[in-house]
């Protein structure tokens, strides 16, 4: 049986490079559904119509207008084939409006794997039995954020003074992180991970719906089953936006994705 993942973000192929999605309710957030489950289909789709790099490495998004649950069309247009990358642009539309508009490089990962020269070195995370579940949030974060109850994940003790009507005043969230259905990660859920905590601006501005304007991902290499760790910073908020970098390390301390979004500040 596929996972709730797997399911709720497939596409069914309708030939020129079009395929049709139902985006799922289970991942609305505040005023639409969670910019990286969209990102995740678009990413489904743009796999189905390279099958020959199977692997996001690099994407850009810009959301246009907020995605909400139901019939959703992705068209594909394949810019360059080469021989290890190739490109692409994708559009995901609803009734005929355009929703997310997006160029992505895709290639295999598995290409080059053991050529990892890093200085980078994972963030310090308690151990997850120290973490606070997400099964503890407000019911005011429950009913704005139904997604949270697509993932399990643990939250840094130290970063969850929102929750408690004690916001830390710094723009940090980090959290341990797996699929509610113990799905193992790949390549195209790291498309989803690096949205999937709510934004930092809950310890400096308050609870609130910050819809992503534009976000880049970058994966780096497949990662390993078990727990992901991740991460969330910002440093400028700036004409009522803020940006948000992301860092996703696999159970054996490897840095498997990256990525930045700039977002409206909660309304």
């Amino acid at each position: 049986m596929a996972s709730v993942f797997d399911s709720t973000t497939a596409v069914n192929p309708r030939g020129g490079g079009r395929y049709d999605a139902v985006l799922d309710p289970g991942w609305v957030v505040g005023g639409g559904v969670n910019g990286g489950y969209l990102l995740a289909v678009i990413g489904n789709a743009l796999r189905a119509e390279m099958p020959d790099k199977p692997d996001p490495l690099a994407i850009s998004a810009y959301y246009l207008a907020a995605s909400v649950p139901g019939p959703a069309q992705v068209q594909v247009d394949v810019r360059r084939s080469g021989g290890t990358v190739s490109v692409a642009s994708a559009e995901l539309s609803q009734g005929g409006e355009a929703r997310i508009a997006a160029l992505a490089t895709y290639g295999d990962l598995d290409r080059g794997a053991d050529d990892v020269q890093t200085t980078a070195l994972p963030f310090d995370l308690p151990p997850l039995e120290q973490c606070v579940p997400n099964t503890m949030a407000p019911e005011e974060v429950r009913r704005i954020a139904p997604l949270m109850g697509r993932f399990d994940m643990r939250f840094h003790p130290e970063h969850v003074g929102w929750a408690l009507g004690a916001p830390t005043g710094v723009a940090e969230m980090a959290a341990w992180f797996r699929l509610e259905d113990g799905r193992e990660p790949d390549p195209i859920s790291l498309l989803l991970v690096v949205d999937a905590l709510p934004p930092v601006t809950f310890n400096t501005k308050g609870i609130g719906w910050a819809p992503t304007l534009e976000l880049t991902a970058h994966v780096r290499a497949k990662p390993a089953p078990g727990w992901l760790r991740v991460r969330h910073v910002s440093r400028n908020v700036a004409g009522g936006m803020f940006e948000e970098d992301c860092e996703v390390w696999d159970a054996e301390d490897r840095l498997v994705a990256q990525s930045r979004q700039l977002a409206r500040l909660p309304r």
